[in-house]
């Protein structure tokens, strides 16, 4: 026997060392415990888990009592698929749409939805996580179908409305007109029914794709920009007629409202002027009664004043009288001031007026001197300057 055939017997009959062993032992039991760990599963509350055996579903994990540690085959016999059971807003470019008279308009749209809950008493294959998982599978391939039908029910709603009614605000403090309502949110009520379900469909979407629609609402309404500005210079001229419109019916109520005004002024200064003449001649007549009065009590003393009037505007410092021995003017400058009546022992009459039998018969006091007895009287008044 050779050397080489006696080693080669030596080795195969030498035993392996126990480290090596160990070493495979405990790869083998990590493999083991990572093999095992893929059977257990945590559902968290913002998830939905549905279990897979071989390519087939046999748990829907989307109860409250389905929150946690749950248990499954290892992996590859049991595969779990999550689902997000939160809200998603799905939110698209706008598009291109055209009104009932033929303007293009851009809107933006955006859709909010969900999973549906599940209901009660359901088949484990009509759940909706399990309809969602057949018909469309991820949320990419679910907003890629949203998007089309949000874009068709916008276009059809769009085209039975006209641009003006499209644009139009309603007046909060008008009444509403049933049947004519073209608001957004009544556009957007339209909108979401048409996602939820069409006329011409038999099942809805929530039956068909397991998922509900939330809300279906129009960001906004813009117009293309090839046509922004002239769109623009056009609304500007239609709200400056309106403004003129507007400015010419209050300009006439102005005018109306200042007519009657200085009516109504003119009427108020005329019962106003009319009321002090009258007040003014009362005042007059009262006044002319009390003097009347005050003179027929003493008839000299009243021609005396009446002389000394008359001294006051014939005599100053350059003029010259030439007056007859008769004339009162003389009389009173040579017989000086006579004396006044006895007012108090005189009678009174009836009324409390005081009367004077020699002066009972004397003229009223708005007699005055006649001009043919002043001239009788006066001789002749010169004036003069002083030599």
């Amino acid at each position: 026997m050779s050397n080489s055939e006696t080693n080669n017997s030596d080795n195969a009959a030498r035993p392996v060392p126990r480290a090596i062993v160990r070493v495979i032992l405990a790869g083998l039991g990590l493999l083991l415990v990572t093999w095992l760990s893929t059977a257990i599963v945590f559902v968290d509350e913002t998830e939905i888990v549905l279990l897979e055996r071989l390519g087939t579903v046999v748990a829907v994990l989307d109860g409250p009592d389905d929150r946690g540690l749950n248990v499954k085959l290892p992996w590859p016999l049991g595969t779990a698929r999550r689902f997000d059971r939160r809200t998603q807003l799905f939110d698209p470019l706008g598009r291109e749409v055209f009104t009932r008279d033929r303007k293009n308009v851009t809107v933006d749209a955006y859709v909010c939805w969900k999973i549906a809950e599940p209901q009660p008493d359901v088949s484990l294959l009509d759940r909706p996580a399990v309809r969602f998982f057949r018909s469309l599978g991820t949320n990419e391939t679910a907003q890629a179908r949203l998007e089309t039908r949000v874009r068709s029910s916008l276009a059809s709603r769009i085209a039975m409305i006209e641009l003006g009614d499209l644009l139009s605000v309603p007046n909060p403090e008008s009444p509403p007109i049933t049947g004519t309502d073209m608001s957004l949110d009544a556009i957007s009520r339209q909108l979401l029914d048409d996602v939820r379900q069409r006329p011409d469909e038999d099942q809805s979407i929530l039956d068909r794709l397991g998922i509900e629609i939330v809300d279906v609402r129009i960001k906004r309404i813009n117009f293309p920009r090839g046509n922004q500005q002239a769109v623009f210079e056009r609304m500007k001229s239609e709200r400056q007629k309106i403004a003129g419109r507007y400015r010419s019916a209050g300009l006439a109520q102005n005018a109306v409202i200042r007519s009657q005004a200085d009516r109504q002024y003119n009427e108020i200064i005329s019962r106003a002027e009319a009321e002090a003449e009258r007040i003014r001649g009362t005042a007059e007549a009262e006044a002319l009664a009390v003097l009347n009065e005050a003179h027929a009590r003493d008839p000299e003393f009243y021609r005396t004043l009446r002389t000394l009037d008359s001294y006051k505007k014939i005599i100053n410092n350059k003029t010259t009288l030439v007056l007859s021995a008769s004339s009162s003017l003389l009389r009173l400058l040579v017989d000086g001031i006579p004396e006044p009546s006895d007012i108090s022992s005189l009678p009174e009459t009836a009324d409390g007026a005081v009367t004077n039998s020699k002066t009972k018969d004397a003229p009223s006091t708005q007699e005055t001197i006649p001009e043919s007895k002043k001239s009788s009287d006066t001789d002749s008044v010169s004036e003069g300057k002083d030599e």
